[in-house]
């Protein structure tokens, strides 16, 4: 067996075993890089926390960002429909008096209308307006920071082939302006960025699809050997494979 052989299995079998619940991305430092958008996220959503009285924050996955905020408000909530998602942001957040409630990905908010002045969200899987708009009290705000269109499309077409240009365009930050109007929100901010991201071996594409599941549904490596295999060796050749992500930024307040 060559080195170059030896590598990718020695790769692959390290991005296919390492874990993967939550969302916190150091297992690929000085495997991959991503930039990151200029606004600061965390901190604009730390800052808005600490003027809440009452919040929740939807598909927290982990947790990890809502528990670096500064400030917790006096009643704080958290969703998460990922049994081990779920059960890692329990751990993470009850220390700080956050509740996390697990859910199922396209039902209703448990809670009752207009309970929260902020909602937030980072890179929710959708978001459903109405319901936004619903558990909203009146002068309430939506914060929110989501992926947006072409976001990781060299990696999945990668594996898949060309895909439908619908399959990339449906969260373009414009139809969620518009989504949220119709919902009865106000939109006050919204800002789009394209980022570099690039993989510098092949274990850190492995783990970032089984990290990712839908960029490539049903992704499993003995399916998609070959194709990893080429993308192995063209990231030999060339140092990394460049692909591009996406994100939004908005804001949305409920009028009083």
């Amino acid at each position: 067996m060559d080195s170059t052989a030896h590598d990718f299995d020695a790769l692959v079998r390290d991005g296919a075993t390492s874990p993967v619940e939550g969302w916190d991305f150091s297992w690929f430092e000085g495997r991959a890089t991503e930039e990151r958008p200029p606004w600061g996220y965390a901190r604009l959503l730390g800052e808005r926390m600490g003027r809440a009285r009452v919040s929740l924050d939807i598909d927290t996955g982990g947790g990890e960002v809502l528990a670096g905020a500064p400030a917790v408000p006096p009643c704080a909530a958290a969703t998460e429909s990922w049994p081990p998602n779920a059960a890692k942001a329990t751990a993470l957040l009850a220390p700080r008096g956050i509740v996390v409630v697990a859910t199922r990905a396209g039902e209703p908010l448990p809670f009752p209308d207009g309970v929260f002045d902020l909602v937030s969200a980072r890179h929710p899987v959708r978001t459903d307006w109405a319901e936004v708009a619903r558990v909203l009290a009146p002068g309430g705000t939506y914060f929110s920071q989501e992926v947006g269109p072409w976001s990781g499309a060299e990696v999945s077409e990668w594996f898949l082939g060309p895909q439908p240009e619908e399959t990339w365009t449906g969260r373009d930050p414009e139809k969620a302006r518009t989504a949220a109007e119709a919902a009865g929100l106000e939109v006050v901010d919204l800002r789009a960025v394209r980022l570099r991201m690039e993989f510098h071996d092949i274990g850190a594409v492995v783990h970032y699809l089984r990290k990712v599941v839908w960029m490539v549904p049903g992704f499993t490596v003995e399916r998609y050997e070959d194709r990893l295999r080429e993308l192995h060796e063209l990231i030999e050749a060339e140092g990394g494979f460049l692909a591009h992500s996406s994100r939004f930024l908005i804001e949305a307040r409920k009028p009083v």
